[in-house]
């Protein structure tokens, strides 16, 4: 896959994103925020998918639990909002690696269907009675826009954005070392080759749901930034359309392509409102339409897009 590993090119991409919250409307940098959230959330998919080979329908559920921790941790115990981010992180790690442990039985379609079920059912188990004091039911619950510290200049909406910012920069900074690291081809060797890969001593049982705990924190992570940000969470926020939502943007930014999260992130948000533009009764058609059209133009993504692109710049040079 390609890779973004020029300097000047990253450097010259976060100068322009610390930028722009100056220079665009507040309604805007809080869809950019979004998208930062997204990302994070593809970013942690991709890291089961694209690089392990574990294929999972119930993201939405992970990204409820790190939503949901850091939504009651804010109204019921007044928790700094900064600090629920790494107990919504070990919260979803944890349900994570417990999940992937029974599933590691099931492959393909079958651990699909599994996910699947933990999608449906995550919103309904929100509902219940019993946790209504806690969850809120189906009211859900609502939490305050954090304001800038230390008496910063800035709007809410650009304070969370560079807040998410940081966020974004450092997990995917974690993403690429992992990847690159013993555990990371431990994880592509597992996904290439499960026989080899146990034939050179990996153990496969615990890695896969190693893999599955990390992916499950990264999502738990966007989750709670996305509650923040949003100032809201419900049970019908995190239905199973969310979990297609990121599978889409994994699939568009490209498989086993870290960078292309972002591409995938803008997609998930600005794309159903591009469709919704053109017609509200026909909104998902044209949706529809246009994901098939993407990936019959980039089969391979934005991360195909790119590998031609610097082709062709390699060629004028």
């Amino acid at each position: 896959m390609p890779r973004l590993n020029n300097p000047r090119v990253t450097l010259a991409i976060i100068a322009v994103a610390l930028v722009l919250p100056l220079v665009i409307q507040n309604f805007l940098t809080f869809q950019l925020t979004l998208v930062l959230v997204y990302a994070i959330a593809i970013i942690g998919l991709n890291l089961l998918t694209g690089f392990n080979g574990q294929f999972s329908l119930g993201h939405s559920a992970f990204y409820a639990i790190g939503a949901y921790v850091a939504a009651m941790l804010m109204d019921k115990a007044d928790f700094p909002y900064a600090m629920t981010l790494p107990v919504a992180g070990i919260a979803c790690f944890v349900f994570g690696f417990l999940f992937g442990l029974p599933a590691l039985r099931l492959e393909g379609v079958y651990l699909a269907l599994a996910t699947f079920a933990l999608a449906v059912a995550t919103p309904q188990i929100l509902k219940l009675s019993p946790l209504e004091h806690w969850t809120g039911g189906v009211q859900g619950i609502v939490v305050n826009k954090p304001e800038a510290p230390f008496g910063l200049p800035l709007t809410e909406d650009q304070w969370l954005y560079y807040f998410t910012l940081l966020i974004t920069i450092v997990m995917t900074v974690l993403a690429h070392n992992l990847v690159a690291s013993r555990t990371g081809r431990a994880m592509m060797a597992i996904r290439d080759n499960p026989i080899a890969a146990r034939s050179m001593g990996i153990n496969i049982a615990l890695y896969k749901s190693l893999t599955f705990g990390v992916s499950a924190l990264y999502t738990g992570v966007a989750g709670a930034l996305g509650a923040i940000v949003v100032q809201f969470v419900a049970p019908d926020s995190f239905t199973f359309f969310l979990s297609i939502s990121l599978l889409v943007g994994l699939v568009v930014g490209g498989v086993g392509w870290i960078p292309g999260a972002f591409f995938g992130g803008a997609f998930v948000l600005f794309v159903p409102n591009l469709a919704e533009s053109f017609s509200k009764g026909l909104s998902g058609a044209v949706y529809g339409v246009m994901i098939i059209v993407l990936i019959y133009v980039l089969p391979t993504g934005a991360a195909g897009l790119t590998r031609a692109a610097s082709r062709w710049w390699r060629a004028k040079a």
